[in-house]
């Protein structure tokens, strides 16, 4: 029984410090600390080894995504070929 608790306060440990690695890299401390008691220290590995995720910009449109708000009502969306004009809306070559 003597060697369960420095084994088990090494574990809890470990998982402390992945609940503050996690937090560093904007990941779910809660979360990240009750699957460290689970994986230990492959799960220090995962976190160390990973980029963080990245962050949305508050305002800032998803990529590939138009932004229709800033378009005049009826006006093609940037890119797109207008029929009869031979030509793009100004964002591209001339086709």
């Amino acid at each position: 029984m003597g060697e369960y608790v420095p084994t088990s306060m090494f574990w809890i440990s470990l998982s402390l410090v992945n609940a503050g690695l996690a937090e560093h890299k904007n990941r779910s401390r809660l979360a990240w600390f009750f699957l460290s008691l689970l994986l230990g220290p492959v799960a220090t590995l995962y976190i160390v080894a990973t980029a963080a995720p990245a962050v949305a910009v508050p305002g800032a449109a998803a990529p590939g995504a138009g932004s229709p708000s800033a378009a005049a009502p009826g006006a093609p969306a940037p890119g797109t070929i207008v029929p009869g004009t031979g030509t793009g809306t100004g964002t591209g070559p001339a086709q």
